[in-house]
Protein backbone atom coordinates (compact mmCIF):
# COMPACT_ATOMS: atom_id res chain seq x y z
CA UNK A 1 0.00 0.00 0.00
CA UNK A 2 1.52 3.36 -0.79
CA UNK A 3 0.49 5.89 1.58
CA UNK A 4 3.39 8.30 0.41
CA UNK A 5 2.24 8.60 -3.23
CA UNK A 6 2.44 12.43 -4.12
CA UNK A 7 -0.90 14.06 -5.36
CA UNK A 8 -1.60 13.80 -8.78
CA UNK A 9 -3.45 16.83 -9.89
CA UNK A 10 -3.92 17.43 -13.60
CA UNK A 11 -6.88 20.18 -15.33
CA UNK A 12 -9.28 18.31 -17.89
CA UNK A 13 -11.11 20.65 -19.79
CA UNK A 14 -12.66 22.87 -17.26
CA UNK A 15 -12.51 20.98 -14.46
CA UNK A 16 -9.75 19.93 -11.56
CA UNK A 17 -8.69 15.94 -11.61
CA UNK A 18 -6.66 14.17 -8.58
CA UNK A 19 -5.65 11.03 -9.27
CA UNK A 20 -6.19 9.26 -5.73
CA UNK A 21 -6.12 6.17 -6.58
CA UNK A 22 -3.80 5.13 -10.05
CA UNK A 23 -4.31 1.69 -11.94
CA UNK A 24 -0.47 1.63 -11.55
CA UNK A 25 -0.52 1.78 -7.31
CA UNK A 26 -2.63 -1.91 -7.17
CA UNK A 27 -3.10 -5.23 -8.47
CA UNK A 28 -6.58 -4.72 -9.54
CA UNK A 29 -6.24 -2.04 -11.74
CA UNK A 30 -8.90 0.63 -9.71
CA UNK A 31 -8.93 3.78 -10.54
CA UNK A 32 -9.85 6.98 -8.35
CA UNK A 33 -10.49 10.10 -9.52
CA UNK A 34 -12.11 13.19 -7.67
CA UNK A 35 -13.39 15.77 -9.83
CA UNK A 36 -13.79 19.39 -9.27
CA UNK A 37 -16.14 20.58 -11.90
CA UNK A 38 -17.69 24.11 -12.34
CA UNK A 39 -21.33 24.88 -12.68
CA UNK A 40 -22.10 24.30 -16.34
CA UNK A 41 -19.64 21.59 -16.74
CA UNK A 42 -20.61 18.60 -18.98
CA UNK A 43 -18.91 15.94 -21.06
CA UNK A 44 -19.99 14.24 -24.59
CA UNK A 45 -22.46 11.92 -24.32
CA UNK A 46 -20.21 9.07 -24.63
CA UNK A 47 -20.13 5.40 -23.20
CA UNK A 48 -17.00 3.37 -21.84
CA UNK A 49 -16.24 0.01 -24.22
CA UNK A 50 -13.83 -1.46 -21.77
CA UNK A 51 -14.93 -0.64 -18.09
CA UNK A 52 -17.70 -0.61 -15.81
CA UNK A 53 -17.79 3.32 -13.99
CA UNK A 54 -19.18 4.20 -10.57
CA UNK A 55 -19.96 8.00 -9.75
CA UNK A 56 -20.55 9.33 -6.64
CA UNK A 57 -21.06 12.92 -5.94
CA UNK A 58 -19.22 14.38 -2.88
CA UNK A 59 -21.14 17.80 -3.42
CA UNK A 60 -23.25 19.80 -5.69
CA UNK A 61 -25.60 18.14 -7.75
CA UNK A 62 -25.70 16.84 -11.18
CA UNK A 63 -27.96 16.00 -13.84
CA UNK A 64 -27.22 13.00 -14.90
CA UNK A 65 -28.20 11.37 -18.82
CA UNK A 66 -28.21 7.45 -18.90
CA UNK A 67 -29.25 6.22 -22.32
CA UNK A 68 -32.45 8.00 -22.52
CA UNK A 69 -33.09 8.49 -19.17
CA UNK A 70 -32.46 11.77 -17.07
CA UNK A 71 -31.85 12.23 -12.83
CA UNK A 72 -30.66 13.89 -10.52
CA UNK A 73 -27.99 13.10 -8.19
CA UNK A 74 -26.83 15.13 -4.89
CA UNK A 75 -24.04 14.53 -2.16
CA UNK A 76 -24.09 11.15 -1.18
CA UNK A 77 -25.63 9.87 -4.50
CA UNK A 78 -24.14 6.76 -6.08
CA UNK A 79 -24.60 5.47 -9.98
CA UNK A 80 -23.30 2.56 -11.53
CA UNK A 81 -22.88 3.15 -15.21
CA UNK A 82 -22.32 -0.53 -16.99
CA UNK A 83 -20.05 -0.63 -19.45
CA UNK A 84 -21.44 0.18 -23.28
CA UNK A 85 -23.94 2.22 -21.74
CA UNK A 86 -23.69 6.04 -22.74
CA UNK A 87 -23.92 8.78 -20.29
CA UNK A 88 -23.32 11.94 -19.52
CA UNK A 89 -23.57 14.76 -16.74
CA UNK A 90 -24.07 18.24 -16.31
CA UNK A 91 -23.73 20.29 -13.06
CA UNK A 92 -26.68 22.10 -12.23
CA UNK A 93 -25.01 23.78 -9.05
CA UNK A 94 -23.92 27.19 -8.41
CA UNK A 95 -20.97 26.28 -6.43
CA UNK A 96 -19.78 23.73 -9.38
CA UNK A 97 -19.13 19.97 -8.19
CA UNK A 98 -17.43 17.63 -6.16
CA UNK A 99 -17.79 14.03 -7.35
CA UNK A 100 -15.68 10.68 -7.85
CA UNK A 101 -15.11 8.66 -10.66
CA UNK A 102 -13.96 4.41 -9.89
CA UNK A 103 -13.59 2.64 -13.14
CA UNK A 104 -11.13 -0.50 -13.42
CA UNK A 105 -8.26 -1.64 -16.18
CA UNK A 106 -7.23 2.01 -16.69
CA UNK A 107 -8.64 2.80 -19.93
CA UNK A 108 -10.28 5.81 -18.11
CA UNK A 109 -7.12 7.11 -15.92
CA UNK A 110 -5.03 6.56 -19.34
CA UNK A 111 -7.57 9.04 -21.19
CA UNK A 112 -7.68 11.52 -18.70
CA UNK A 113 -4.08 11.56 -18.33
CA UNK A 114 -3.76 11.65 -22.29
CA UNK A 115 -5.87 14.98 -22.79
CA UNK A 116 -4.88 16.80 -19.47
CA UNK A 117 -2.24 18.63 -18.26
CA UNK A 118 -0.89 19.13 -15.00
CA UNK A 119 -2.58 21.50 -13.08
CA UNK A 120 -0.47 24.75 -12.09
CA UNK A 121 -2.18 25.32 -8.66
CA UNK A 122 -4.98 23.27 -6.70
CA UNK A 123 -7.69 25.15 -7.93
CA UNK A 124 -10.00 25.21 -11.20
CA UNK A 125 -8.43 26.16 -14.44
CA UNK A 126 -9.44 29.62 -15.82
CA UNK A 127 -11.94 28.79 -18.83
CA UNK A 128 -10.94 27.85 -22.12
CA UNK A 129 -14.06 28.68 -24.15
CA UNK A 130 -15.59 26.32 -26.60
CA UNK A 131 -13.33 23.99 -28.18
CA UNK A 132 -12.19 24.19 -31.63
CA UNK A 133 -12.70 21.77 -34.21
CA UNK A 134 -9.13 20.48 -34.03
CA UNK A 135 -9.68 20.12 -30.07
CA UNK A 136 -12.67 18.38 -30.49
CA UNK A 137 -11.26 15.55 -33.02
CA UNK A 138 -8.04 15.41 -30.73
CA UNK A 139 -10.41 14.66 -27.90
CA UNK A 140 -12.53 11.98 -29.90
CA UNK A 141 -9.21 10.47 -31.58
CA UNK A 142 -8.11 9.80 -27.53
CA UNK A 143 -11.11 8.86 -25.99
CA UNK A 144 -11.10 5.81 -29.14
CA UNK A 145 -7.84 5.32 -28.50
CA UNK A 146 -8.66 4.51 -24.41
CA UNK A 147 -11.68 2.08 -25.27
CA UNK A 148 -14.20 5.33 -24.96
CA UNK A 149 -16.90 6.21 -27.63
CA UNK A 150 -17.87 9.70 -27.76
CA UNK A 151 -21.50 9.25 -29.16
CA UNK A 152 -23.61 12.61 -28.49
CA UNK A 153 -23.24 16.41 -27.44
CA UNK A 154 -22.84 17.92 -23.69
CA UNK A 155 -26.20 18.85 -21.55
CA UNK A 156 -27.43 21.97 -22.40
Amino acid sequence: MNMTAPINQLWFQDSLVTIRVSVSDGQDGISVLEHHVPRGFSPPLHFHRTEDEVLQVLEGELRVKVEDVEQRLGAGDVLLIPKGVSHTYRVESAQGARCVTITARGDFERFVRAVSRPAERPELPVPAGPPSAEAIQALRDAAAKHGIELVGPPLQ
